[in-house]
């Protein structure tokens, strides 16, 4: 898998994932991205912004550790020229351009990051709320001209910030995936960001493990990752019991 290039064809994705910077998925759902490859789903991840400045990173590397993570995990990616890391702010060009990005690639499902990052990155919630936008842009009619492509209609979910699954900020209307037999490929893709994780910073990925691990002993499995919905879901009692 590789970095999309707009002129690529007008491939249809099952699931796309948008994030405002690179490796923001591959910690949060990196292990979700990989299962729904391994099934044989095509998932393509956006992010937002290049994710620079940043102390030891540059466009280039960036982007090559971005591409070496979606290698890793079985997916595409695409960096959106219309936005810029720290400067990432909800407006409707950003909203029309990922609008057009769904009308394009037609996923199924759109999963964005949930909730606001108190003390870091505000991109993060800009990110959120551009994603919705878009997503309520795909489907209107009667308005062509801002739009290359036809109107398509998306279901949402959300995964949650690191901070809020740390400090145990869980919403009822949550799930749990079992990642197990791709926690270690999820791992190797955050890896590959060695300007953001420097030996100094290691420690974090241990501790991204040990979170999903945690999240796993909750769902009887070896590593488990969380996912929200962005209303309660109804269920019939006998799809509860299974019968």
């Amino acid at each position: 898998m590789t970095e999309l290039k707009e002129t690529r064809k007008e491939e249809k994705y099952d699931v796309i994932v948008v994030t405002a910077h690179p490796d923001d998925a591959e910690i949060g759902i990196g292990g979700i991205m990989a299962t729904l490859a391994k099934k044989g789903k095509k998932v393509l991840l956006v992010n937002l912004t290049d994710g620079e400045p940043t102390p030891l990173g540059d466009h280039d590397t960036r982007i090559k550790e971005a591409s070496a993570a979606a290698e890793i995990l079985g997916i595409d990616r695409l960096t959106l020229d219309c936005c810029v890391n720290r400067r990432l702010m909800d407006s409707f060009e950003a909203r029309v351009s990922l609008g057009d990005v769904f009308r394009k690639h037609r996923p199924e499902i759109v999963i964005t990051m949930g909730g606001k990052t108190i003390m870091a990155s505000p991109d993060h919630y800009q990110a959120q709320l551009i994603t919705e936008a878009a997503v309520f842009y795909s489907r209107l009619t009667k308005w062509d001209e801002h739009f290359t492509y036809p109107v398509h209609t998306i279901k949402q979910l959300f995964y949650f910030p690191v901070g809020a699954m740390m400090s145990g900020q869980i919403p009822h209307n949550s799930f749990l995936v079992d990642i197990s037999s791709v926690l270690q490929k999820k791992l190797d893709a955050i890896l590959t960001y060695e300007s953001q994780f420097p030996p100094e910073k290691r420690q974090f990925i241990d501790q991204i493990k040990l979170h999903n691990q945690h999240f796993g002993a909750l769902y009887g499995s070896r590593a488990a990752e969380l996912l929200m919905l962005p209303r309660l879901l109804r269920l019939d009692i006998l799809d509860i019991f299974n019968i």
